[in-house]
């Protein structure tokens, strides 16, 4: 089971990787915002095993520290 986490983890953090590459028209606080929001959730992931409320809240938490960067 756990080769299975690593794995969602693992493609998890790609797709968030790829969906930045559409962010070109948005504002630097924009980007900021959504790569915290993107680390976040890779971070809450791996924290939590996997569990969704713990990758919700590690996008959130990570959303609020990538929006207030450069403030």
């Amino acid at each position: 089971m756990k080769t299975m986490n690593k794995f969602a983890v693992s493609m998890l953090a790609a797709a968030v990787l790829l969906g930045l590459g559409g962010c070109g028209g948005m504002s630097e606080r924009d980007r900021n915002t959504a790569i915290g929001a993107g680390v976040g959730a890779v971070g809450g992931a791996v924290l939590t095993g996997g569990s969704t409320a713990g990758t919700i809240g590690g996008a959130a938490v990570g959303g609020v520290i990538g929006n207030q960067i450069k403030k």
